[in-house]
């Protein structure tokens, strides 16, 4: 039968929450359906998709360093194109379309993180060079997260907040229905939409405010390195509405710790210091920003925090990792297993424990025929550099899981840097140095920041999929194709823009992640330093959170994340926790909490599809950006208005919320 229950498709009211003992969650298409899922249409859509947002990724993100999220603007517009073409029960569909065509922001996330600071060194770098390391990375990605999909999406049910998932997941619903729920989220998609639009495009009111808007906030900052800061973009509150205040919390908890404990700390010494302290670092403490102190200092405490935190995580998902072992060894064997998995049920099959390995084992082989025909030259050097890939792509797997479970970001240039310095100080102590070295180093960090991307987006795709009913075993078939199509198409978009525009000298594109991953990698293969005691005091103080019972990542992603990304995510935690908890009716609060998911979900689409927008626009050299008022302190009072603005309406609109709804 056909998608038995998308005729009134909703999701279930235990969707977002932790199941009770025995409780089962059914998604929106039973286990028992048959729905339309691969199809010559939502193939192609997907394609379609991957091409072009690769290309717009890969332009904005070279020219201001931000890689828009794919996923929701996709959801949206094959949500759309269905209603346009009349078709019917395309929720499956439009699950596989999405997921095909997501794969653009990761794909592109991963190569330009890295690969520029090949052409930023001086050195070259070709097309199959970027297009392999994109590729294989990709894949590599979606191989190592698939046995872990199960604890993340199902045995996790309800216990993380996913909430770029939620906010897909409430897109696809509503193109299955008309009614209330889908007309609020298209009106707040609209106010989000508008409110970023107004601010990235023609700059009305800053997008951020922060405490040196007053007299007294700018002395605290150069005297004390004391400032407080708020992104004021209604996609980003809304991201801390569906993360919840617990989560919020702790992430604020270790931005503040980071803002307001070490920085003021290390600035206590400020005077007193007559020489610069770092690797390239040219400024003594005194003369620096607050900002500058993060960069060069306090974030790579957060570094080492994340660094800890997965290895933490490996530790606790030994046994699953044992399992996964098990069920490939039993496979291998030619023993029940295989058919065991194919008996799951529809909503629960994986694609093969064998397919896995011999996939897994395939990527590794051509990635070392790669290294060894297309970079190094040498089979000592090339067995180092896959040895490291895949040890590091498999620790820091589940930390990226992990990170878009929790907060929907993915700090995958945080754990790059790692793995650029890791893979550096291994080759040099293996005589390889030099040009040479940092063509290797690069490319090796493009493979693993690929992969990470890559995990940590796919965990996304198959919870949407878990909480809709699609079949995973489809869902990580098709995401092999959309990281090809997504690959060939950013390789070709960087070597014209490189030819374009360039990466070095007057009018270049900024890049400004991979020259940093540059400015780090220079040094470490020509002799240098790294601050060790930084990454050493962030894993410490992992540890004892973890000793007291204190989420590591969650905290540790605070330390590493800018405080103006973190600030709005409290903000969204306190709106979520006052809309739930006003009324003594547990069955009203609850109604306004899900109807406040609503209208934060709608102002994440509309922010995402807007972004896009804006970036078509600036790719076509349309400048509407008043940049003389958004420099002055109105534009800084107006965004403080129109932030109060916004929350008002998402307060007042969740509390309208009726018991029936």
């Amino acid at each position: 039968m056909e998608q038995e229950n998308t005729k009134c498709a909703s999701l279930p009211e235990n969707a977002y929450r932790e199941l009770a003992e025995g409780e089962e969650y059914k998604p929106v298409m039973g286990p028992s359906s048959n729905p339309k899922e691969v199809t010559v249409y939502s193939v192609m859509m997907g394609i379609i998709m991957a091409v072009l947002f690769s290309a717009a990724a890969a332009f904005l993100g070279l020219k201001v360093g931000q890689v828009f999220e794919a996923a929701i603007p996709i959801a949206i517009i094959a949500v759309g194109m269905g209603s346009v073409l009349g078709k019917k029960n395309m929720l499956g569909q439009n699950v596989i379309i999405q997921s095909i065509g997501s794969s653009s922001g990761v794909i592109v996330a991963g190569a330009i993180f890295t690969l520029p600071a090949l052409y930023i060194l001086g050195l070259d770098a070709r097309f199959y060079q970027i297009f392999l390391s994109s590729l294989l990375g990709g894949f590599l990605g979606i191989l190592l997260l698939i046995p872990f999909r199960k604890y993340f999406v199902k045995d996790m049910h309800g216990k993380y907040p996913f909430p770029e998932a939620t906010a897909t997941t409430e897109v696809l619903v509503s193109g299955e229905k008309k009614g209330n729920q889908a007309k609020l989220l298209a009106v707040s998609g609209l106010i989000g939409g508008l409110y970023d639009f107004a601010v990235g495009t023609f700059g009305l009111w800053t997008e951020e405010v922060s405490t040196r808007l007053a007299g007294w906030g700018t002395a605290l900052a150069d005297k004390f390195k004391l400032v407080f800061k708020v992104n004021t973009g209604a996609a980003v509150l809304g991201l801390g509405y569906i993360i919840g205040l617990k989560y919020a919390a702790i992430i604020c908890a270790g931005s503040f710790t980071v803002w307001f404990v070490l920085i003021p700390f290390i600035s206590y010494f400020a005077d007193s210091m007559t020489l610069a302290v770092g690797e390239g670092v040219t400024q003594v403490v005194g003369s620096m920003t607050p900002e500058e102190i993060f960069r060069h200092y306090a974030r790579h405490i957060g570094i080492g925090g994340i660094a800890m935190a997965g290895l933490i995580g490996i530790i606790r998902s030994s046994k699953i990792i044992r399992q996964a072992l098990g069920l490939a060894v039993t496979e291998l064997g030619g023993k029940k297993g295989t058919g065991q998995r194919m008996a799951a049920v529809r909503t629960d099959r994986d694609v093969s424990m064998k397919f896995i390995l011999v996939g897994l084992v395939s990527v590794l082989l051509t990635t070392f025929i790669f290294f060894q025909f297309g970079v190094l030259d040498n089979l000592f050097h090339s067995a180092i550099s896959i040895c490291i890939v895949f040890v590091i792509s498999f620790l820091f797997t589940t930390v990226a899981a992990n990170a878009i479970a929790i907060v929907g970001t993915n700090p995958v240039s945080g754990m790059t840097l790692m793995t650029l310095i890791l893979a550096s100080l291994v080759l040099v102590s293996a005589g390889l140095s030099g040009t040479s070295g940092m063509t290797a180093a690069m490319i090796i960090g493009g493979v693993v920041c690929t992969a990470l991307s890559m995990a940590g987006a796919f965990v996304t795709d198959l919870k949407i999929g878990y909480w809709l009913g699609t079949t995973p075993a489809k869902q990580e078939k098709w995401k092999f194709l959309g990281a090809a199509v997504s690959a060939a198409t950013v390789a070709g978009v960087m070597i014209i823009l490189n030819k374009t525009y360039g990466f070095v000298g007057e009018g270049a594109l900024v890049a400004p992640q991979a020259n940093a991953m540059a400015a780090v990698i220079q040094p470490l293969m020509e002799g240098g330093t790294t601050p060790w005691m930084l990454y050493f005091a962030g894993a410490a103080l992992a540890l004892i959170l973890t000793m007291i019972g204190v989420p590591a990542l969650a905290f540790a992603l605070g330390m590493f994340i800018p405080l103006e990304l973190n600030t709005p995510l409290l903000v969204g935690g306190l709106i979520s926790w006052y809309v739930s908890t006003r009324s003594a009716d547990a069955v009203r609060n609850k109604a306004r909490r899900e109807r406040g998911t609503l209208i934060a979900s709608g102002f994440i689409a509309g922010g995402a599809l807007m972004g896009v927008v804006s970036a078509m626009l600036k790719f076509g050299g349309v400048d509407w950006f008043l940049d003389k008022w958004s420099e002055q302190s109105g534009a800084e009072w107006l965004a403080i208005g129109a932030y109060i603005l916004i929350i008002a309406y998402f307060v007042r609109d969740s509390l309208r919320a009726k018991k029936e709804e």
